[in-house]
């Protein structure tokens, strides 16, 4: 399953090649504008996650679409060995690594860059995996959480945090205002990148959300799948475990 949400429409790149330049020219502003635009809410979206991810007791959890590594940094209160983060951006790792340096954190956590759909790792490695605000970016949707699931050991769960859609009035109208006409513009004046932050509201009108992403981790074999929304249905977290 392909979503159609591109950052430059007009560039014959694949999705996975356009979104792998869109975040490294927009590496440098993404923490700040991640916080800023979010108004720090998503800070409090990762402890939730995390929360839930504590109650698995994982030792070895892979973040798929790491970024800067914020997800993994937050998901060290689930007290794991060990934490790989993937992605396919070399900016954002490099941002990330820079952090978990001054954090003194990078002999618990590494980055390397990787892909969702080609997951270098053997089947049944990791007691978790998690994804933040990343998997509307994956090229091929369905491939990659089939990916992450071969990666999975048995019972192990899959966290995703991933913005949705809200559906009552007034938020919606609010959401819809905010998303399409000031989160670009401020997006565009910081990140200088013309596109980046109008790829956002675009990848998220056109993802899956709620429970039409429920049924596509059941089709792919995932159990116990649960959509928990979060602050008025503006992001969601979606539980799926491997069977």
């Amino acid at each position: 399953m392909t979503t159609n949400a591109l950052p430059y429409s007009e560039s014959s790149a694949s999705k996975k090649e356009q979104v792998e330049l869109m975040f490294d020219n927009i590496s440098g502003k993404y923490d700040f504008l991640n916080h800023f635009l979010s108004l720090g809410i998503d800070i409090l979206w990762r402890k939730k996650a995390v929360k839930i991810l504590k109650s698995f007791n994982p030792t070895f959890i892979l973040d798929v679409a790491t970024g800067t590594a914020d997800f993994a940094i937050e998901a060290l209160a689930a007290n794991p060995k060990k934490i790989i983060g993937i992605d396919i951006s070399e900016g954002m790792l490099s941002h990330g690594r820079t952090k978990l340096k001054d954090k003194k954190i990078d002999h618990i956590i590494t980055l390397q860059k990787g892909d969702s759909e080609n997951l270098p790792f053997e089947a049944n490695t990791f007691d978790a995996v998690i994804v933040s605000f990343g998997v509307r970016n994956f090229e091929n949707l369905e491939i990659g959480l089939s990916n992450i699931f071969r990666v999975l050991k048995p019972n192990a769960p899959l966290i995703v945090l991933e913005f949705s859609k809200p559906k009552n009035f007034p938020i919606k109208q609010i959401y819809n205002i905010y998303f399409k006409f000031a989160l670009p513009f401020i997006g565009k004046l910081v990140s200088k990148d013309n596109s980046a932050y109008t790829y956002l509201p675009d990848s998220v009108e056109k993802f899956p959300d709620g429970e039409k992403f429920i049924a596509i981790l059941n089709k792919l074999g995932y159990q116990s799948c649960k959509n928990l929304p979060l602050t008025f249905g503006i992001s969601s977290i979606y539980i799926g475990q491997k069977s």
